[in-house]
């Protein structure tokens, strides 16, 4: 039976963020962000365990409530996302089969719906041979811009989708994938795109706009009222 691992890569500083913690446990209603984001994942009886990532010197997740779930382990994470999730995956080594599906989804993400987990699986069933992303068609006009923040060229929004996360990919195509990156030095910011670099395309998984990522205090405000607004308690 192919069962499902989640992954939450939480080894970053959040140096936009600009406050003295990392993004990750910044208070959100009385609680950290990561609170929130793993709560989401637990919820989700069919995970059959979550990796986070930690930084070496994270001395704040050992005060979470979620760190002393049985369902979840920790590994020390990497300079870079793209080390971290690898990191997490040789984590799962002997535990999630090579066809087990895994959800890379970020730590910063507090706002994850039930319903746009159980999208993302039933879109990628079992014989899906790539894997996909949740994402959000783009509403906005987009511009481009010059060294001098002038715009040279309104950009076509048809057929553009903003990623969101979790991202679900195959666990032995995922590790081989970010395995060729790391050997290449190059960076990503998602694991689509690790998977795009092997010539495959995942698939678009339309999910809710209101899956916010925190970078800065105005996202902390968002994510707040999104919360709230679902009648969540800390």
């Amino acid at each position: 039976m192919t069962r499902r691992w989640a992954v939450v890569p939480a080894a970053g500083q959040g140096s936009r963020f600009g406050a003295s913690v990392p993004k990750q446990y910044a208070p959100l209603l009385g609680r950290p962000v990561l609170s929130w984001t793993l709560q989401a994942l637990l919820a989700e009886e069919s995970l059959a365990g979550i990796v986070v990532a930690l930084a070496d010197v994270d001395g704040r997740w050992a005060s979470l409530e979620e760190a002393r779930d049985p369902r979840i382990v920790t590994c020390a994470g990497g300079d870079r996302r793209e080390r971290s999730v690898a990191n997490a995956l040789a984590a799962l080594a002997g535990r999630a089969a090579e066809t087990d599906w895994v959800l890379v989804h970020d730590a910063a993400r507090p706002c994850l719906r039930h319903d746009d987990l159980q999208a993302l699986f039933s879109e990628l069933r079992d014989d899906d041979p790539v894997g996909g992303l949740l994402a959000a068609p783009v509403s906005d006009t987009l511009k481009r811009a010059d060294r001098k923040s002038r715009v040279c060229e309104t950009v076509a929004r048809e057929a553009l989708w903003r990623a969101l996360t979790p991202q679900m990919f195959r666990f032995g195509l995922l590790q081989r994938a970010l395995a060729l990156c790391v050997e290449r030095g190059r960076s990503i910011t998602d694991e689509a795109s690790a998977i795009e670099s092997l010539g495959l395309r995942p698939k678009l998984v339309r999910g809710h706009a209101d899956n916010v990522k925190v970078t800065n205090p105005e996202d902390a405000a968002l994510a707040e009222a999104i919360l709230r607004s679902r009648g969540a308690k800390h």
